[in-house]
């Protein structure tokens, strides 16, 4: 029956049917394809990612104008991205979601300028702003115009930067210009074997250098996850990585001008329990042997919870967000386990990254520290550890958040200094007793200090282990800190959590303002 749009029911039920067309654009044969593949819909998506019945769709009516190339003959609803408004646990959020299913997911003008719309409204609202990126790059019809649709993109996701939160979800394939706007945004969720970021394919550039890779060994999720870091969470599947976002939103606020959300905010009890016990035992006697800095960080947060961030990339670092008496905060820690620790141009990056995006959006950041120095090597001083490892300087230095650090043992050199130390602006500077802060290890003090000794020594291993020991009692310790004000307090392992939390409620006050710039030189 043919609707009589001259009517009042029959323009309802005109709309009606717009609708329907504007919300099934694609071909039932392209939606199978996809749903073969393990992937959802872009529109599955966005309803899988926001509250049931909150999505509210921008411009759904949307076409090309393109008139080249029998472009005027296919003129679908959407033009492949769906934008929109809706809200996650209750909390505003703008989103987009890329279709591939039409167009391949190319970029043309009306496509992008729905992009802009919804980052536009998102930073004039003060809310977050996530992506779900699937295409192939620009749309070659429509010529230079996407290309400029790009740069307007990537201009307000600049503009967006450290005033709201970007988040964006690599779903499938994202190729060229999509993956500059994801590399602008806080967080990069990337899903397994189905999705891959590079910005030229395998065949350029085999036909360029000759190299043969295969496009998961050039831009799939495990290799932006574990080699460049350009992804922060390598999720099993689009459920997992959705479900990762919208945990991730909930410790974050909806803009710069606000604090994260407060989850319980009734006062935790601050009774010495045996958990909290277990710290006393977790160092070894000897130096040497390693432990797992997850075991300090969940004793301390809230129900032992820990959303970590870039677990798979640069793991001598942990970093990651958890609560405090229902208060979201930043975790920085060295991880033992891993290179003893020790930091190294990768997991520089990774933590001065990190505390940058605290800072930006009110996260108080919390600091453990075993870390026995820089990595050595040529390796590492070609690859510039000495500009990189110089930007964690830079991150804790500009941060006017809360900081808070906590020595567990070994703090050795100029990586003493860089991980939030007093010197960096820390607010309040704890220390285990088994803290060792000194210029270098005894074995290699004692190795530079009394060489001709050693040399001439009767018996040289045990003068040499008599020299390590002295050097431990008389400097690697945290009391020569303490007294100089470099560390606060020097605490039980089992008081950690109470002292911790009972230091942050005393800086929830904190107020600090920097010297007034344009904006800092950071060592990029």
């Amino acid at each position: 029956m043919e609707i009589d749009i001259h009517t009042t029911q029959g323009k309802i039920a005109d709309l009606g049917e717009r609708i329907r067309a504007a919300e099934n654009p694609s071909s039932p044969e392209a939606v199978e394809k996809q749903h073969a593949k393990g992937k959802m819909t872009a529109r599955e998506r966005v309803l899988a990612l926001l509250d049931e019945g909150t999505f509210a769709e921008f411009d759904e009516f949307s076409r090309h104008r393109s008139h080249v190339f029998g472009m005027e003959k296919k003129r679908p609803y959407t033009d492949g991205v769906i934008t929109g408004v809706g809200a996650i646990h209750g909390r505003p959020v703008c989103v987009f979601s890329q279709d591939v299913t039409i167009f391949g997911g190319a970029l043309g003008q009306v496509y992008g300028e729905k992009i802009v719309k919804i980052i536009d409204f998102a930073i004039k609202t003060g809310c977050p702003i996530i992506g779900m990126n699937e295409g192939g790059g620009a749309r070659i019809q429509e010529g230079v115009v996407s290309l400029g649709l790009y740069g307007d993109i990537f201009y307000r996701n600049v503009l967006a930067s450290g005033v709201i939160p970007q988040i964006s979800l690599i779903m499938g394939a994202a190729a060229g210009g999509h993956v500059y706007g994801p590399a602008l945004t806080d967080f990069v969720v990337m899903v397994d074997q189905t999705s891959q970021m590079f910005i030229t394919g395998p065949d350029v550039i085999k036909t360029v250098t000759g190299e043969t890779v295969t496009l998961e060994e050039l831009g799939g999720a495990r290799t932006h996850n574990t080699k460049s870091g350009n992804a922060h969470y390598l999720a099993a599947d689009e459920t997992d990585a959705i479900e990762y976002v919208r945990e991730l939103i909930t410790y974050l606020p909806q803009n710069n001008l606000e604090d994260p959300p407060i989850y319980d905010d009734a006062e935790a009890d601050l009774t010495i329990t045996d958990h909290d016990r277990k710290l006393d035992t977790l160092i070894p006697d000897s130096p040497n042997q390693p432990y797992d800095m997850h075991e300090v960080i969940r004793t301390v947060l809230d129900d032992d919870e820990f959303l970590e961030v870039q677990p798979l990339y640069a793991p001598n670092i942990l970093c990651g967000f958890g609560r405090i008496e229902g208060r979201a905060i930043g975790i920085v820690a060295n991880q033992p386990l891993v290179f003893a620790g020790c930091l190294d141009t990768k997991s520089s990056e990774k933590a001065a990254r990190f505390v940058r995006t605290c800072d930006a959006f009110n996260i108080p950041v919390l600091t453990f520290v075993d870390v026995p120095g820089f990595l050595p090597g040529t390796d590492q001083e070609y690859d510039g550890i000495i500009r990189r490892g110089a930007k964690l300087i830079y991150a804790y230095a500009e941060a006017t958040v809360p900081k808070l650090t906590v020595i567990t043992r070994k703090a050795y050199g100029g990586a003493y200094d860089v991980m939030g130390s007093k010197h960096l602006g820390a607010d309040v500077n704890l220390a285990w007793p088994t803290a060792q802060i000194a210029v270098m290890g005894a074995e290699g003090a004692v190795n530079i200090l009394y060489r001709r000794e050693l040399a001439e020594a009767a018996d040289p291993v045990t003068r040499r282990k008599e020299l390590i020991d002295e050097y431990n009692d008389e400097l690697a310790n945290p009391y020569v800190a303490a007294e100089r004000g470099y560390v606060d307090q020097v605490i039980y392992p089992h008081a950690t959590r109470e002292t911790v939390i009972r230091t942050l409620r005393l800086l929830r006050t904190k107020r600090q303002q920097l010297p007034p710039k344009k904006h800092g030189n950071i060592p990029l």
